[in-house]
């Protein structure tokens, strides 16, 4: 029997909770406000109760503390308009990948990320992207993934 299962809309707040961890450790200014998290739930829940949806997080049960979550990877699948390689335009895109501080380095991060990669697979994605804080880089490239040359802008509305 597997560790990892799909979250549920009852696991909006955990799931939030460890995106804040993923958060924190990526911030260079140290632990960020969660403040915004209370607005963020509602539409969390929702994507959480798509089954057939574009969103998926998969998830494992935190072993000491049954209310609780000890991993975390969450991802979308995206269409861009087909090319060489991907045809389809099918892509998938890893965000937010967190492991409790408590149950690290015991493969649960990587648990979830096989069942997101699965889930990716299965919907036709050609290839899946992420972006990867030095300490989990590792983890990634032991999976397949390689630095991607494309550079990228932002631009916040």
């Amino acid at each position: 029997m597997s560790l990892v299962r799909r979250a549920l809309p009852k696991d909006a707040e955990e799931v939030m909770r460890l995106r804040q961890v993923m958060i924190d450790s990526m911030s260079a200014e140290g632990p960020s406000s969660a403040e915004w998290h209370a607005e963020s739930l509602p539409t969390l829940r929702a994507r959480l109760a798509e089954p057939d949806g574009e969103f998926a997080a998969f998830v494992v049960g935190h072993p000491e503390r049954p209310e609780r979550l000890a991993a975390l990877a969450a991802g979308t699948l995206e269409y861009r308009i087909g090319r060489a390689g991907n045809p389809h335009g099918r892509i998938g895109y890893v965000f937010s990948v967190a492991t409790d501080p408590d149950a690290r380095r015991r493969g649960y991060a990587r648990a979830c990320m096989e069942a997101l990669l699965e889930w990716f697979r299965e919907r036709g994605a050609g290839y899946v992207m992420l972006t990867a804080s030095p300490d989990a880089e590792p983890l990634y490239e032991s999976m397949g993934f390689r630095r991607d040359p494309a550079p990228s802008m932002r631009l916040h509305l």
